[in-house]
């Protein structure tokens, strides 16, 4: 894959974006904190495409699993995602791949975006919430009500925002990226 310096450059924001915004969580009971790192995908995702999004996660858990604190809560490391909530991580990577998928065949028509949203979302969810289940030896309602339920507003609420970013940003940065510019293969 060649890839200009601009768009390496982008992916490395929108990688430092994620890794910005996802320590910020309210812990609430249970093992699993409300978290801001969703925000930081969908946005990064619907920005950047399904590669270049899932690149930008991919590098974001990459530095986590490091040991830098960029998980929620301020923490790092591979415990981390090996650990109850490591599935909803992972999941990042199919909640890129759709919205990014979804936002690359959308002309920039906001259904189609926040489409792709929920479906990575679903998908999240779905990989979360069955490693939850499986790390904590929970059942499938207990694990949903531990990793899903409580979190549906709040990720509402991100998808309407991240959406709302994207329909604005998205065809300024397609502009930015297509101009001339060199490519380095990578």
């Amino acid at each position: 894959m060649k890839m200009s310096i601009k768009t390496m450059c982008v992916i490395a924001i929108m990688t430092a974006v994620i890794c910005v915004v996802s320590p910020f969580s309210i812990p609430i009971p249970g093992v699993v904190p409300i978290s801001l790192g969703t925000l930081g995908v969908y946005i990064a995702s619907s920005l950047l495409g399904a590669k270049k999004g899932f690149i930008a996660v991919l590098l974001y858990l990459i530095i986590g699993a490091i040991g830098l604190p960029v998980f929620a809560q301020f923490t790092g490391g591979v415990s981390i995602i090996a650990g109850p909530t490591g599935g909803y991580m992972v999941g990042y990577l199919l909640m890129a791949l759709l919205t990014g998928w979804f936002t690359d065949h959308s002309n920039n028509i906001v259904w189609k975006i926040s489409l792709g949203m929920v479906l990575g979302t679903l998908a999240c969810y779905l990989l979360g919430t069955i490693w939850l289940a499986y790390t904590m030896k929970l059942d499938l309602i207990a694990a949903l009500w531990a990793g899903v339920i409580p979190f549906i507003p709040g990720d509402i609420v991100k998808i309407v925002l991240s959406v709302s970013l994207a329909k604005v940003l998205r065809p300024q940065l397609s502009r930015f990226l297509s101009s001339t510019q060199k490519t380095t293969a990578v």
